[in-house]
């Protein structure tokens, strides 16, 4: 890993911290700004992603074949300018929830799309025996920015205003942008070729990566679909204060610390296929643990604990299994898997919340986390045709990038 990934994970840790700083802005603006009920607030926190997802369907196919890093620093400026547009808007006293939803949708769009960009970059100038290692710190920067940004972003709120973070954040993805352009060289054109399947196509005929991208859909649209739950049966039925309910996320981060610093070590000593399974099958057993959360300390340990062995988990699994994608996926259908991913993860966590919300009204909000908790034990067996075998693209699939002097 040389320089060009240096600038390449800095980029991405300048955009994380201020996606940290502004996380669960928008919701909180459209409560203090436009009074928005409950109903607004879920809409603003499901419809927006997936209509980015729909949105950004045929960017995978756009992304593919054009030069890498540009694709990445205009989606930066995309996401800077749509969020800018909310301050601006604010100072105008012309704010909208219509507004909220619009940015919310282009955020996750350029999301993808930047994503699928980022990914076949990162294949392009990283080794193949080095993707788990950077893959380990990007991880580590996400789970760190978590545990870090949301306290520092709430404290800035309350001192300078509502929209204060989403500027920050906005700025963060205009350096990111800079950071991009400054790792320099000269990135050859892709070559146009109808060869092989695309996105959808290739995840859902490798063995390997068909077990993975199922397991996936199903784990995270389960755990995430817990959240808003979660807050309902904390926030409202056992009376935690906001503030333990901000330290049960915000702690268990710090795990991701953990887990994404053994993931390199462990596939070193035991291979790829053995940490999936093994740990893959690890991060399905916790969540049932939250059924059983009370009120007091105890309960707000409960919780703690449950994140935090979720997320240890999930940040030893993460760069795993992204190596594995990467180095299973030519280099010319990288951008149109990895979107298919993130399409597919978007609309499976959207869909699934929508179901356990309704599940919920019915039975409550512990009974819908029970059904999710049991439901997420029968995941791992989606593993079981996971095989270790050789990467299925064309010796010297990966050229070396060519840089100026």
């Amino acid at each position: 890993m040389d320089r060009r990934f240096g600038w390449l994970w800095a980029a991405y840790a300048v955009s994380a911290y201020g996606s940290g700083l502004s996380f669960g802005a928008l919701p909180l603006i459209a409560v203090l700004v436009l009074d928005a009920g409950p109903a607004q607030v879920s809409a603003l926190s499901a419809v927006g992603p997936a209509v980015g997802a729909l949105l950004a369907v045929p960017l995978g196919p756009w992304v593919e074949f054009r030069r890498k890093r540009p694709v990445m620093i205009a989606m930066e400026l995309v996401r800077c300018a749509a969020l800018l547009s909310i301050p601006v808007a604010y100072a105008f006293g012309r704010l909208s929830f219509a507004q909220l939803l619009a940015v919310t949708a282009v955020i996750a769009a350029a999301k993808i799309a930047f994503t699928a960009a980022s990914g076949a970059f990162l294949k392009a100038i990283v080794p193949r025996e080095h993707l788990v290692a950077a893959g380990s710190r990007f991880e580590a920067t996400t789970w760190s920015s978590i545990a870090v940004g949301p306290p520092l972003g709430g404290a800035a709120i309350g001192l300078f205003g509502p929209v204060v973070t989403v500027v920050a954040d906005a700025c963060s993805y205009l350096l990111s942008a800079l950071g991009i352009a400054a790792i320099g060289g000269v990135e050859e054109r892709p070559q146009r070729t109808e060869r092989g399947p695309g996105g959808w196509r290739h995840l859902l005929t490798h063995p390997g990566l068909r077990a993975l991208y199922l397991n996936h859909l199903v784990v995270a649209g389960l755990i995430m679909a817990t959240e808003p739950l979660l807050a309902v049966l904390m926030l409202r039925d056992l009376g935690f204060p906001p503030w333990q309910y901000g330290l049960a996320f915000a702690a268990p981060c710090l795990g991701g610390l953990v887990g994404s610093r053994l993931a390199p070590r462990l596939v070193a000593r035991y291979g790829s296929i053995p940490i999936l399974r093994v740990v893959g099958a690890l991060r399905a057993v916790w969540l049932i643990g939250l059924v059983f959360v009370r009120p007091g300390v105890a309960g707000l340990l409960t919780v703690i604990g449950v994140e935090l062995a979720i997320i240890i988990s999930m940040s030893l699994y993460n760069p795993v299994v992204a190596a594995y994608r990467l180095d299973h996926t030519p280099k010319d259908r990288v951008a149109r898997t990895l979107s298919a991913w993130s399409v597919s993860s978007s609309a499976a966590i959207a869909v699934l919340s929508a179901l356990f919300g309704l599940l919920a009204a019915g039975v409550g909000p512990r009974g819908a986390i029970a059904v999710a908790g049991l439901l997420i034990l029968a995941s791992p067996l989606l593993l079981r045709t996971l095989a270790d075998a050789a990467p299925r693209q064309p010796a010297g699939d990966r050229p070396p990038a060519r840089t100026s002097a």
